[in-house]
């Protein structure tokens, strides 16, 4: 029923098409353990409070692969662990003060930067092509931001840190921005290459 309802439908779904109950518990907990997974990929800056993570790929393809219901609910499970003291942010940390520090913003974000992605998959098949999945994962890391920074910015007032749009920026922004695209263009070769695989258009 669901490949009637969308327009695409997205690569977990394709490969797992009945939909169950079970099916859908069990994409959600292996989204949310693959975000795990790549959590722990985690570079610390000394001048910022946000370290570099593999964390965006794995909520982006997540988003991608289970499309917007499923990618928005894998998140939101893998917020829940971390908030309950699972080590599953960034550098296998864990706990609610992750989640009310200055990263909270992206964290929070994460739910919503999936769920994008996964409804662009479904509503236009971005996935299927290289152009077309480096566009979602772009739009999927400028959400994270729109919610992340201005949370950076609201926690370094609050600490008396905060010196300025340009310091946020230094701080939020432009140490990322070479990392992500290296991540989107990855995550753009991957998608397209398992569709061709699949012999699926």
């Amino acid at each position: 029923m669901e490949t009637k309802a969308l327009p695409y439908v997205p690569l977990a779904k394709t490969l797992w098409p009945e939909r169950t109950l079970l099916r859908d518990l069990l994409l959600v907990l292996g989204g949310s353990l693959f975000v795990a997974l790549t959590a722990r990929i985690a570079i610390p800056l000394p001048f910022s409070p946000v370290p570099i993570t593999g964390q965006t790929l794995g909520i982006l393809l997540v988003g991608a692969a289970l499309g917007s219901r499923l990618g928005f609910l894998a998140l939101l499970a893998y917020l829940l662990k971390g908030a309950m003291g699972l080590p599953v942010f960034a550098g296998g940390t864990g706990g609610i003060t992750q989640i009310l520090g200055p990263t909270g913003g992206f964290l929070l974000a994460f739910p919503l930067a999936a769920g994008l992605v996964g409804l662009l998959v479904e509503r236009l098949g971005l996935d299927r092509s290289f152009l077309g999945t480096l566009l979602a994962m772009l739009l999927g890391n400028a959400l994270l931001y729109l919610v992340g920074l201005p949370w950076l910015a609201a926690w370094l007032t609050g600490a008396g840190k905060f010196t300025g749009l340009g310091g946020l920026l230094a701080m939020g922004l432009f140490p990322f921005i070479p990392g992500d695209l290296v991540k989107a263009v990855l995550a753009a070769l991957l998608l397209p290459t398992a569709w061709r695989f699949l012999g699926r258009r």
